[in-house]
């Protein structure tokens, strides 16, 4: 799907009222896949600047140069927190949810959510397409926004609205006065069948990072589990030095992925596990909720401005009819009278401040504990428990898998040892045989020494005293071989 065509202009900085003048800079339009197609020349960047590509609430791609400092201004980060989003650093995953912005930082997602806008700080084939997902889920939900704000909430797909197929065109047609009860009763209905509701931006963008993080991960650790189990049984059926090497490459992949998954997964459970840091990411309703805060302070300035107004003429009103009362013959004092007089402006100045004062500060006590009261952050618990069951079932099959390698392993080890067994056994038995064989060399030794005995002698011995002779030390060497072999076995040292 292709989105509309990239925004063009340079997106206006917000002033910090400090000197550098630094702010966002548009330098290329960028596909919906945020590639970049050059139109200039290649000109020296300013140190510390670096290119964003930019999605608004629209779906509006756009390539833009911006500092660290520009960065900060517009999305009211700290210094530390963009640190995270260095591609030159390595941060572990961390997902942070600030006053005005959400960080990311999952795999090769690297990202800025504020409540209008997602900045990203990661290029890649991988980036590109998850670039064009966010797109497409950005488009979907302006779309049922832009229908919704329309009168047409009843028309919204919404179980296709984050499908990853290509939306379908529809007709939509304006109800008339008489179909209105009817069109009500309908919302009604399908609101009360379906229970969904349209999901802020900043969650929409923060689905589609979650998505694809713990979809790279399920991905890497799928493949990692068709590559072992091959590998392993090929290594139990011969243990050689190429099948040890591929198993331990594979061991070293494994326990990679496992660490990554392991701090994806604890960073969705910390999250799970405090409310006010999912609080913190309810962006668009702390925008609207401080666009409120303002409308009402300015109108509680206004109601000030009519009531001192108000306050006035009634002042105006009881010192003329005070002038009026003296000249009619009142009190003739004049500097008792015009004493009088400011005491009772003073006193209905001062009682209008106090009602003005007590007002506000009711309202705005007020809205302080709706503030406090309102930690419902169920709607983002939702949606970080489904990518954390996830994340969980990519990490129990790792776990299953690693399982796998250690019993291969154990199974090796115990084939060594049997071997090992085998080749002692076969030393025993050696040994034994090497002691048999020297006991007849020392037959054999003596006969040789330079003596003077009947069986040298030719004309009392011959040939057959030699033959039994030789043939007695060879029987009597295998009858002590084979004695010592069954005191082995008795004695269980040899199978």
């Amino acid at each position: 799907m292709r989105g509309p065509p990239p925004k063009y202009g340079t997106i206006p900085p917000e002033d910090d009222g400090g000197g550098g003048g630094e702010s966002l800079r548009p330098i290329t339009p960028a596909n919906p896949g945020g590639a970049s197609v050059g139109v200039g020349g290649i000109r020296k960047k300013a140190a510390g600047v670096r290119q964003w590509l930019l999605l608004d609430s629209s779906g509006q791609t756009q390539v833009v140069e911006a500092g660290k400092h520009a960065i900060m201004r517009r999305t009211g980060l700290p210094a530390r927190d963009l640190r995270i989003l260095d591609p030159l650093l390595s941060y572990p995953s961390t997902v942070l949810g600030r006053e005005k912005a959400i960080v990311i930082n999952l795999e090769h997602i690297k990202a800025i959510i504020t409540a209008q806008e997602v900045l990203l700080n990661s290029q890649g084939p991988s980036v590109t397409s998850f670039t064009e997902e966010l797109q497409r889920r950005i488009l979907r939900h302006h779309q049922a926004k832009s229908q919704e704000a329309g009168g047409n909430g009843n028309d919204v797909d919404w179980s296709n609205l984050y499908d990853l197929e290509e939306p379908q065109t529809r007709n939509v047609s304006f109800p008339n006065k008489d179909e209105e009860g009817r069109t009500e009763g309908k919302q009604q209905n399908a609101e009360n069948r379906d229970g969904l509701k349209l999901l802020p931006f900043e969650f929409v963008a923060l689905e589609a990072c979650l998505e694809a993080a713990c979809s790279v991960l399920d991905n890497e650790a799928r493949t990692l589990e068709q590559e072992a189990h091959p590998a392993l049984d090929k290594l139990t059926t011969k243990i050689s030095t190429l099948n040890l090497e591929r198993v331990r490459q594979i061991k070293s992949r494994l326990v990679a992925i496992t660490g990554r998954v392991q701090k994806v997964r604890d960073e969705l459970e910390h999250l799970l596990d405090d409310d006010e840091d999912m609080a913190e990411m309810y962006l668009t309703e702390k925008l609207e909720q401080q666009q409120l805060d303002d409308s009402s302070v300015s109108s509680i300035n206004e109601q000030d401005e009519l009531d001192d107004e108000a306050n006035q003429q009634d002042i105006d009103e009881r010192t003329r009819a005070n002038i009026s009362y003296e000249g009619n013959g009142g009190p003739t004092s004049y500097d008792a009278g015009l004493q009088n007089m400011d005491n009772t402006r003073e006193q209905l100045i001062a009682a209008a401040r106090t009602l003005s004062k007590d007002s506000r500060g009711t309202r705005t006590s007020t809205t302080q504990s709706a503030i406090s009261k309102q930690l419902d952050v169920e709607e983002l618990e939702m949606l970080l428990e489904a990518y954390f069951v996830q994340i969980d079932g990519t990490l129990n099959k790792l776990s299953t898998l690693r399982e796998y390698v250690d019993d291969t392993e154990d199974y090796i080890n115990i084939m060594l040892d049997d071997k090992q067994n085998h080749l002692l056994q076969m030393g025993v038995m050696l040994t034994t045989a090497t002691l048999v064989v020297s006991a007849f060399v020392v037959v054999a030794g003596i006969f040789g020494m330079n003596i003077h005995i009947e069986l040298f002698d030719e004309d009392k011995a011959g040939m057959p005293q030699f033959l039994w002779t030789v043939g007695g030390g060879t029987t009597g060497t295998i009858f002590l071989y084979v004695i010592a072999m069954i005191w082995y076995k008795q004695r269980r040292l040899i199978e």
